[in-house]
């Protein structure tokens, strides 16, 4: 079951879809629930997809959620799994409850940092609710699964004993470096000119700015750059706005829907930014990386452990990322892609499958006089 999944595109539809193919050739009979705008049954290369009616989370760009409780109770009964494997955990949780009653193994997958969360709204937000909601996720679920240590720390330092650390991976096959395209380039800058680019939801705690503000450093200190964005979300008029009155030569693609012009985009800029500060994976920098493209990612996130030495993290806002690129761009270029492509290879999806195969499989029950 998952919620906050997108018809189009993001991180976690992605994720689900690598996952759930790999658990079909694995020999198993995946079914994923998921909320959409109508009702719909469907067998895919991913196996069986559910739809159930779900709304729309106002300003949040399409996101629906699964809030009908006793619909999608009822589905789950008539489905009777042998596991249940959530990726929600702000209002699915409870089905960890529903499983145990029912005697069904199950797994919570942390797609998120609550600490990371808090800290967006400020110092004010005492770490202790975030203490106090993870210790209730992992008391009600027979297993945790995190994908970066970053992401697995705000448990651990609970002493999480159900705690599994598994990482997700990237299509070495789709994103590779021999989709760079010269042609690509000259749609949007000249040949001297460094390209880089943003992908991914324009929303605040996505920090979009931030390459905006690294693009105005770098053009401060005489570097002719350029900015793709690709991606859509709450804050893009009001970048395309700023970017305008600043005269910074940004480009906003919208939604790169073709996946194949995706890749060609990726493998044909010199250095993207992921500034997002709260990325507990990372799974569009990882795919940059295969493509042969060095990232400059924030360093208050988990996407340093991703990126390894392939690019570089930079703290705080835009003047760092600024010369986070400056410092890539020093680097000769073939290394730099080779070191990038060297670093993704890293994480086959295969190797995501057979962890979370394995989490599961290692599912151990408590007695339930033991549960809170």
């Amino acid at each position: 079951m998952a919620n906050f999944v997108t018809p189009r595109s993001g991180g976690l539809r992605t994720a689900l879809r690598h996952l759930g193919a790999g658990y079909l050739a694995a020999g198993h009979e995946p079914v994923l629930v998921v909320p959409g705008a109508t009702e719909s049954d469907e067998q895919t290369d991913q196996g069986r997809v559910i739809t159930l009616p779900g709304p729309l989370v106002p300003r949040m760009g399409g996101y629906r959620v699964l809030l009908d409780r006793a619909r999608l109770s009822a589905t789950l009964q008539s489905l009777r799994p042998d596991r249940i494997e959530i990726s929600d955990r702000a209002t699915l949780r409870w089905l960890g409850r529903w499983a145990r009653g029912r005697g069904i193994p199950s797994m919570m997958v942390s797609h998120e940092s609550l600490d990371g969360l808090l800290r967006l709204f400020g110092p004010g937000h005492s770490r202790r609710v975030g203490d106090l909601l993870n210790a209730r996720t992992a008391a009600d679920h027979d297993q945790v699964v995190c994908t970066t240590g970053w992401a697995a720390s705000e448990f651990a330092r609970l002493g999480v004993r159900n705690l599994t650390q598994v990482p997700l991976g990237v299509d070495l096959d789709r994103f590779v470096p021999a989709n760079h395209d010269p042609r690509m380039r000259t749609m949007w800058s000249a040949a001297e000119d460094v390209l880089l680019l943003h992908c991914g939801r324009l929303a605040p705690e996505k920090k979009p700015r931030r390459s905006l503000e690294a693009l105005a450093g770098l053009r401060k200190s005489g570097v002719p750059a350029v900015l793709v964005v690709a991606g859509d979300g709450p804050l893009r008029i009001a970048l395309q706005s700023e970017a305008a009155e600043r005269g910074l030569p940004v480009r906003f693609l919208g939604h790169v829907g073709d996946r194949r012009k995706l890749a060609a985009l990726l493998a044909s800029v010199d250095v993207a930014i992921a500034p997002g500060p709260i990325e507990t994976f990372g799974l569009a920098a990882l795919e940059t990386l295969a493509s042969g493209t060095p990232v400059v990612v924030s360093a208050e996130s988990a996407l340093p452990e991703v990126i390894g030495d392939a690019g570089v993290a930079a703290p705080g806002e835009g003047p760092a990322y600024a010369e986070a690129v400056r410092t890539l761009l020093s680097r000769p270029e073939p290394l730099r892609r080779a070191a990038a492509r060297a670093q993704a290879e890293l994480f086959p999806w295969q190797r995501s499958v057979d962890g979370f195969l394995e989490a599961h499989q290692a599912l151990h029950r408590a007695p339930a006089a033991n549960q809170p």
